[in-house]
């Protein structure tokens, strides 16, 4: 963050610690015009906590693969879950939710375009 080298943050909850310190990482991230991307590791099982997190941070994006297996079907149905149960009330941004980024620092370390 203080380099300025990225505009997002992998979220793996299994990964972090606790469900606390997740969402203090994503907030501290968010602080700093982070984006987060709700993730699994490989070898996941059929559990859609992702899924249901990923929503209610708003984070806009999950990253758990083609749904070519029955973990990440889960994840997905669970997502088309909650769509129900929301009946309109969110809406899908599509592109509006990628806000422009500035470019990377050049060589000598100044901000970019």
């Amino acid at each position: 963050i203080d380099r300025g080298v990225a505009n997002s943050i992998l979220v793996k909850v299994n990964q972090i610690g606790t469900l606390t310190e997740t969402l203090d990482k994503m907030l501290l991230a968010a602080r700093h015009g982070y984006t987060s991307v709700m993730s699994h590791r490989s070898g996941e099982t059929e559990d859609a906590t992702i899924a249901d997190l990923a929503v209610a941070t708003n984070c806009g994006m999950i990253k758990t693969g083609a749904p070519a297996r029955s973990d990440r079907v889960a994840k997905y149905n669970q997502l088309l879950r909650i769509e129900g149960d929301l009946d309109g009330v969110a809406a899908y941004l599509g592109r509006a939710a990628l806000a422009p980024h500035a470019s990377a620092p050049s060589a000598d370390g100044t901000p970019g375009a």
